[in-house]
């Protein structure tokens, strides 16, 4: 009679906790990360002689979990994370280049079309107000572009900074569930609602910063970040911080407490999207769009001193541009001072350099392949170290081991400005004209001249080119020289070209442009500059160059926009699997509810029929 009561005493117990089973799961149907439990019943063996066993119990509770599959999550969700973060960034340096009537393409072109017309109409003062309009909004523009470039900068810093304070929470927090989850543990059965929760805290983690796990035999997971550093150790998390970059203290790094630096290890999840776009896109869009304002400023400048203005004085330089930085690294002992400038305009790379001196040599890489970069020149004032474009000047005072990073291109665009302000002073004409006297004997013919060194002291003295016979020539008084039909004749900065046969006595005059108001020869050598290929050895042009960068953006933040779908696709596979597996099926669990409800009654009636029997022996033993 005793084991027919304990057997069904046994029964209600065990349904009484799958029912409580069944509901914990309908309850936590809508709870991220649950995984679906269920309550192991297992049949109580018989004790001595007797035949029949003493009912069931439930053995454990098991957590319906795949780990492969949870892995597969937190994976996915690293990677999305990422590439969320690194398209939403690009997309605005993208719009920022390329979109709209008042991107950088477009005031260039309209830049262009003001300086045609400028050609077209070169004593016009109308005109030439409008072209000084379009070159304000040019650099205007290009401030603005690099206003917001910075703007993204310090967005990526605090994205940093948020997701730091984020993560030393969570790992503060799976570090505690680590504790609970050994202090709770009975021999195998661990807590399945605070394995969930900490399953929920790594994915959470993964979506900040890409880590590894290592499950312990005590049921604690230690998690690892940037490639293997320790951040949480059973119930200990170590803490991260933000750290200041060596180079440009408003940039924001990541360290441990401890001092350990991780920026460039750090991989994945929101926080190495954002350094990754901060490198791949951001620094090389500066360093191009720099390297532009450089090119449009250095060969314009250029072209505009070799004509004349309305005022007949030489022209001056239409653009100022920031120039080159040299910064120092926060662990230099010396005080050496770095100086840098762009030495030729058609070498010069968008690429970034460290310079570096071993106590006896100085030498240079690139800041970002790590490659070394040859330099001529010893690095003074007389004769600087160049390479690619740049001439660096080294002072005294350098220690061993100090470090310099060159970034000629970064803060050209921030200090780009027009210099003329009076439409009198932009120089359309030639500087120079060269003429034929109309009593030459002979047929040769002068070209109109074009200046090739507007620097030359005597470049607007009059000179005369004259024959002492038809194979000779004198030039300025000095001479005479072999003449050769078509050949080029330079004298005092300037070139010309005569043709024809000329006879003994016949003279050609080279002189100032005084009655060039209405000569548009500068002003169309100016224009072609758009398309004249100067950048990269000869190979590009100005448009070619900002074409180069749009495309380069475009296709960088296409490629995240189609990664990024992908990768929400995989993501919302791998979480529909999980779901698949341990997720909650309310109507099983419906059914599993009736079920349970029935046995449970079942296993109450076995009690009833046991305490009637109990009263009906209770009752024949009392007569």
């Amino acid at each position: 009679m005793t084991d027919f009561l304990n057997t069904g005493v046994s029964g209600l117990i065990a349904f009484q906790r799958a029912l409580a089973t069944t509901s914990h799961n309908i309850a936590n149907a809508n709870t991220v990360g649950f995984s679906r439990q269920q309550a192991l019943l297992t049949a109580r063996p018989a004790r001595g002689t007797a035949l029949s066993g003493l009912g069931t119990e439930v053995s454990s509770v098991r957590r319906i979990y795949d780990q492969y599959l949870v892995g597969q999550v937190q994976t996915n969700t690293s990677a999305f994370n990422r590439l969320q973060s690194f398209h939403s960034l690009a997309a605005q340096v993208d719009n920022l280049l390329a979109g709209g009537g008042t991107s950088v393409g477009t005031m260039l072109q309209d830049f262009f079309n003001a300086l045609d017309t400028v050609a077209d109409d070169p004593a016009g003062l109308i005109t030439r107000e409008a072209f000084l309009g379009q070159a304000r909004a040019l650099t205007q523009r290009f401030t603005q572009a690099e206003s917001r470039l910075n703007a993204l900068d310090r967005d990526v810093n605090n994205r940093v900074s948020n997701s730091v304070s984020e993560i030393n929470a969570l790992a503060e927090s799976i570090a505690q569930i680590n504790g609970q989850i050994v202090a709770s543990s009975s021999g195998s059965q661990v807590s399945s609602d605070l394995l969930d929760q900490r399953d929920n805290l790594l994915t959470q983690l993964n979506g900040h910063v890409a880590v590894t796990t290592v499950q312990q035999d005590d049921g604690a997971t230690n998690v690892f970040i940037a490639n293997g550093l320790i951040l949480v150790r059973g119930s200990s998390a170590e803490s991260l911080g933000t750290t200041q970059n060596e180079y440009e203290p408003t940039r924001v790094g990541v360290r441990f407490q401890n001092g350990t630096e991780i920026t460039s290890r750090i991989s994945g999840g929101e926080i190495g999207g954002a350094l990754d776009f901060r490198r791949e896109v951001l620094d090389p869009a500066r360093n191009a769009l720099g390297r532009l304002a450089h090119g449009i400023t250095e060969t314009l400048n250029a072209q505009h001193r070799e004509g004349l203005d309305l005022t007949g004085l030489q022209g001056g330089d239409l653009f100022a541009v920031g120039s080159p930085v040299s910064l120092a690294s926060a662990f230099n002992s010396g005080a050496a001072a770095v100086t840098t400038s762009i030495d030729d305009i058609t070498t010069l790379t968008t690429d970034d350099y460290v310079l570096r001196y071993d106590g006896a040599v100085w030498s240079l890489e690139n800041s970002e392949t790590g490659v070394a970069v040859p330099m001529t020149g010893t690095g003074t004032p007389a004769d600087p170290f160049r390479v690619n474009g740049i001439a660096i000047e080294v002072g005294a005072g350098a220690a061993a081991g100090d470090r310099y990073l060159i970034r000629p291109n970064s803060n050209a665009a921030a200090g780009m400005d027009l210099l003329v302000s009076d439409p009198a002073k932009i120089a359309a004409a030639a500087a120079i004209i060269a003429t034929t006297s109309t009593a030459n004997a002979g047929n040769a013919q002068v070209s109109v001249g074009q200046v090739i060194d507007s620097s030359h002291p005597n470049l607007l003295n009059t000179v005369n080119i004259v024959f002492t016979d038809p194979n000779n020539y004198m030039i300025g008084g000095t001479g005479p020289f072999p003449y050769t039909s078509g050949d080029p004749i330079d004298f005092n900065g300037w070139r010309v070209e005569i043709s024809g046969t000329p006879q003994a006595g016949d003279t050609f005059a080279v002189s100032t442009n005084t009655a060039g108001s209405a000569d548009n020869r500068n002003a169309l050598l100016l224009s072609d500059l758009q398309s004249l290929r100067m950048l990269d050895n000869g190979t590009s042009s100005l448009g070619d160059s900002f074409g180069t960068l749009v495309a380069s953006v475009g296709t960088v933040t296409q490629h995240a926009a189609i990664n990024r779908d992908a990768q929400q696709i995989l993501l919302t596979d791998s979480e529909q699997a999980r779901l698949t597996i341990s997720g909650v099926n309310l109507d099983e669990e419906a059914a599993n509810l009736l079920r349970f409800e029935q046995a449970y009654q079942a296993a109450a009636q076995v009690i009833s029929v046991a305490d009637q029997l109990f009263q009906t022996l209770i009752g024949a033993v009392a007569r």
